[in-house]
């Protein structure tokens, strides 16, 4: 006998900002007394529940949704005919907008924050800080499984969230020193590097832009836990009551966009020490948001947390971008941001250029050589860029001074140079064959330099050597360049640097 009462209701609930949202909403609809079935389509973020009329209503169920910071209306309602809630696309706006403003400052030659210069440490904590929100909502259900029985015991959850944070982060480091072995084990070449960065920048744009939704079909675009270990993870931890032990396991789910990110540019370090140190910092950046778990909970709204990943979704957008302008450095196609703005300008600009004296910038003919010299200091290489002339062959003198885990090797991917730097000075043979603009830099691409081929300059000529240097605007150095200030900046260990060294 059919119950006529049991009713079938399609909804849309904004505000999801990744896959777990889905279950978050499914678990809230089946809390409602009456609830039979409860499904929802992260993608497209429209949902149906199956319920007892007799028992509740839609109205119910849509608040009770909404206790978790969705917005929530019926799929047939005239409001689903309008876009999305104006305040997406105000935050969407503002993004761009932020996002644009530093990559023309990236590009024009102004000085800019050191964060927009580089992948460093302080870089990788921020990704993790902005994204520990994120980890609230995919994985507050491993910490609600320790906090549940801390509250029957009446103990504390500080110590336990914790234990959480600290077994997490040995994971992360863990796993990160495994992709460092990984790189090490393939070679990484200076191309192969600018690859990883280009990957892992595209990883968190997808994962900014699917948090914003500007882009419903991004959504469908999944990278998915393997189901087995997945599986094994939860099981492990229902039966688990120790938070280290939990936090340890938390560590293996790996459908999180940023750590996806982290992962490939560890394995880019082609280092296990690097790997490791990577996803530690990493690691110690979502801490704050999931330490403050429980005590944040009472003063921040759902409403607030989701308008919090909404802001923090446009600034991953934008650090996105920077790794993967880095990454098309270290590999030199010329198709980064600055080559292409001087493609189209026709100008011989450069980031972090140093003009020096006519001694410094100008080479010495001598035995069919054009000879070059440049210092390595805890400041970067100076001078930083030189004019050389087309088919003259080149016998580049570099003195190391102050070698630290930044400048200790340079790369040149157009001549296929890929040298560590030695104390003392050491001697490096090439012949430049074609004219134009030729970027070289550092293992990582943070500290660049360049050198300007031309075919008709008379060297001998300091007033057309100066033109050519002078079409080069000033700007800032990442902070490899020395420019943090610590004493240990310029050791040989590589303290202090940004970039982490090699």
């Amino acid at each position: 006998m059919t119950n006529n009462n049991i009713i079938k209701q399609e909804f849309i609930a904004e505000g999801t900002t990744c896959e777990s949202c889905a279950e978050i909403i499914k678990r809230q609809a089946l809390k409602v007394d009456g609830v039979e079935e409860a499904e929802f389509d992260y993608a497209t973020e429209t949902g149906s529940v199956i319920f007892d009329g007799t028992k509740t209503n839609t109205d119910d169920i849509l608040y009770k949704i909404e206790e978790k910071g969705y917005t929530c209306y019926l799929l047939d309602e005239e409001k689903s005919k309008k876009s999305k809630k104006p305040i997406g696309w105000i935050f969407a706006i503002i993004g761009f907008l932020v996002a644009g403003y530093f990559i023309l400052r990236l590009v024009d030659g102004i000085n800019l924050p050191q964060i927009s210069q580089n992948m460093g440490y302080g870089l990788l904590f921020i990704v993790g800080l902005l994204t520990g929100f994120h980890c609230i909502s995919m994985c507050g259900g491993f910490v609600v499984s320790y906090t549940a029985k801390n509250a029957q015991e009446g103990k504390s959850s500080h110590k336990s969230h914790l234990m959480y944070g600290i077994g997490k982060t040995l994971s992360y480091t863990l796993i990160g020193a495994i992709f460092g072995l990984i790189g090490s084990i393939i070679a990484f070449t200076p191309m192969m590097r600018g690859i990883a960065g280009l990957l892992a920048g595209s990883f968190l744009i997808l994962f900014g832009l699917k948090m914003l939704n500007i882009i419903p079909a991004l959504r469908k675009i999944q990278f998915k836990t393997p189901k087995f270990l997945s599986k094994f993870v939860g099981k492990e931890s229902q039966r688990q009551s120790s938070p280290l032990v939990i936090g340890l396991l938390n560590g293996f789910m790996i459908a999180c966009g940023p750590l996806q990110a982290i992962y490939i540019m560890a394995a880019g370090t082609g280092s296990i020490l690097e790997g490791a140190k990577l996803l530690f910092v990493f690691g110690l950046g979502t801490l704050p948001a999931l330490l403050g778990f429980g005590y944040f909970a009472s003063y921040l709204s759902s409403k607030m947390t989701h308008k919090i990943l909404k802001a923090s979704g446009a600034i991953v957008i934008i650090l996105g971008l920077v790794m993967v302008n880095n990454g098309l450095v270290l590999t030199g196609t010329g198709y980064d941001f600055k080559s292409m703005v001087d493609y189209v300008t026709g100008a011989n600009s450069i980031t972090g250029s140093t003009v020096g004296t006519k001694s410094e910038n100008t080479p010495l003919l001598n035995k069919g050589f054009q000879e070059i010299r440049m210092e390595v200091n805890r400041y970067g290489w100076k001078p930083d860029k030189f004019v050389l002339k087309k088919g003259v062959p080149v016998r580049w003198i570099i003195e190391g001074k102050e070698i630290n885990g930044c400048n200790n090797a340079i790369q040149v991917p157009k001549y296929g140079l890929n040298f560590d730097i030695k104390r003392g000075e050491q001697v490096i043979e090439f012949t430049p064959k074609e004219e134009g603009t030729i970027r070289w830099s550092c293992w990582m691409g943070m500290i660049p330099g360049t050198f300007i081929v031309k075919d008709d300059i008379d060297l001998g000529n300091e007033e057309a050597v100066q033109k050519e240097l002078a079409a080069v605007p000033e700007q800032q150095k990442g902070s490899c360049g020395g420019s943090c200030g610590s004493p240990t900046c310029g050791a040989a260990t590589g303290g202090g640097c940004g970039c982490g060294g090699r």
